[in-house]
């Protein structure tokens, strides 16, 4: 078979290739006849592309979708050389609404039956265009927001041996830890070193935890800028996502921001919350001690005359005449209010200062509680595991007020008809749990601005390290559960001596 045969038999088998090539091909295909510049076949992809129908299609040239190309242009592009090389030409099509869009062409000298022709492959770079547009204004919009973000914007890499980078820092890392962007990434252990010793087994700590579980990592510590000879408080949080293989470790991307001044604040608040917790209880104190006072001199002063006005009105009563009756009665009638009064004033010093506390906590409590069932008119039961425990005065004295204030509160608002009171002695606390069958407490009641009582019970309770806690009984009702610290010292402290 001669050399010419061979060309044209190859030709032959190739056609049927190049078909199924154009029919099933994304890319827009044109056969040009390499004489006329005519297209002799396009595939259906560019007649999608173009918008127009084939018929019209082929009697059009590449010059007609391209106009900056001229016949002559490509023709020296091209040249009459190998018919393997191909030529890239970056040009722009024109659909037939008159709308442009960029594309490469593949070009390639071939023949088919004897007839030279050119080959033309055109990939479409609208999309990617639009694609890099795309993520040029993404960019932009990322960089506006990091810029106006307070804080640094990172991204930290813990890798499978443990080796830690920061792949991404912005701009704010010079002004938050006083150290710059490359800096900080060409040395990243120097970040670990920033944060002062006491809080680092903490960062640590969090950091594995997130690693592990995969949640996010959000730590607040101290650290020291060298810089500025300063200690800052910052607060880091971020979102780990496990990287692409398993030994690659895990990346978090995320924030960190400085809250020295916010942070300074709330242990100012603390400080002083805890300041005014002290003050609290100071001014319990006096005022426990002032009652104490008032119902001692009430005690002795109007007693002590009232006991005397008592005696002295019966001698005058045995030395009235018989036969004044109305003197009589009028004596009866004087004995009779000062029986009243000595109720009284006996009422009002044992609400001063319940002197039943003098046999300890446990009778204080249990005489209260009868006390409140029989005026109240409520079933109330006692019940504690010791017959006798040991508190210091002061905690005795607060848990029986605490108590008072939460029976009162049961028989104006909870309309319960029967209260269950136990007292628990544990090694360090004492604490009893006051349960009501009444129609309970919802959240809101604690916030009301006269909810007073409540606010009076866990004051009290936390100056003494203890804690007044509410919550539903099962079947209805409110359980209120204090707990008291047990001072073990004033209880075992020496009496002081008399002279």
């Amino acid at each position: 078979m001669s050399q010419s045969e061979n060309r044209t038999s190859q030709a032959g088998d190739d056609e049927p290739c190049l078909a199924a090539l154009m029919r099933a091909s994304i890319s827009e295909i044109y056969v040009i006849d390499a004489t006329t510049w005519r297209f002799s076949d396009v595939n259906l992809a560019a007649c999608a592309n173009l918008g127009y129908d084939r018929a019209r299609l082929l009697g059009l040239t590449p010059f007609d979708l391209a106009p900056e190309l001229s016949a002559a242009h490509l023709a020296a592009l091209l040249g009459s050389g190998d018919p393997v090389a191909t030529l890239h030409l970056p040009t722009r099509h024109r659909r037939c609404d008159g709308s442009s869009y960029p594309l490469t062409l593949r070009l390639q000298r071939c023949s088919s039956g004897g007839k030279a022709q050119i080959l033309a492959i055109g990939e479409d770079l609208s999309a990617a265009q639009a694609g890099a547009a795309a993520l040029a204004h993404c960019q932009a919009r990322f960089n506006a927001i990091v810029s106006n973000t307070p804080g640094l914007v990172y991204q930290f890499a813990l890798s499978g041996t443990g080796q830690v980078s920061f792949p991404y820092l912005s701009e704010g890392c010079h002004s938050l830890l006083g150290l710059s962007a490359p800096q900080l990434q060409q040395a990243p252990a120097l970040f670990l070193d920033l944060i002062l010793p006491y809080d680092r087994v903490s960062y640590r700590d969090a950091m594995q935890v997130s690693a592990a579980t995969l949640r996010s990592w959000n730590w607040e510590g101290r650290i020291w800028v060298e810089a500025w000879k300063d200690v800052k408080w910052i607060n880091l949080r971020s979102t780990p996502h496990a990287r692409a293989a398993p030994q690659d470790g895990v990346q978090w991307d995320g924030i960190m921001t400085n809250i020295t001044e916010s942070k300074l604040e709330q242990l100012e608040v603390r400080h002083s919350r805890a300041r005014l917790a002290e003050l609290t209880a100071h001014m319990d104190n006096v005022k426990e001690q002032e009652r104490t006072r008032i119902a001692r001199e009430i005690h002795d002063d109007l007693g002590g005359n009232l006991t005397a006005i008592k005696m002295a009105l019966a001698i005058l009563s045995r030395r009235l005449p018989p036969e004044s009756s109305q003197l009589q009665a009028k004596a009866a009638y004087v004995d009779a209010l000062v029986d009243r009064t000595i109720e009284a004033v006996h009422r009002i010093s044992l609400d001063l200062r319940p002197s039943v506390l003098d046999f300890g906590i446990v009778a204080a409590l249990e005489w209260q509680i009868k006390e409140f069932g029989k005026h109240a008119g409520i079933d109330c039961v006692f019940s504690s595991t010791q017959s006798e425990i040991d508190l210091g005065q002061d905690e005795a004295t607060a848990l029986f007020r605490i108590v008072q204030e939460a029976l009162t509160n049961i028989a104006k608002h909870a309309g319960a008809t029967r209260v269950t009171v136990r007292l628990v002695r544990a090694r360090h606390h004492v604490s009893l749990k006051i349960t009501d069958n009444g129609s309970g407490m919802v959240q809101s009641d604690r916030a009301k601005a006269q909810a007073f009582g409540i606010r009076g019970m866990v004051e009290r309770a936390d100056a003494l390290g203890g804690s007044v806690t509410l919550s539903h009984a099962p079947g209805g009702g409110t359980v209120v559960a204090i707990k008291i610290r047990r001072n073990l010292q004033a209880v075992c402290a020496p009496a002081p001596a008399h002279d």
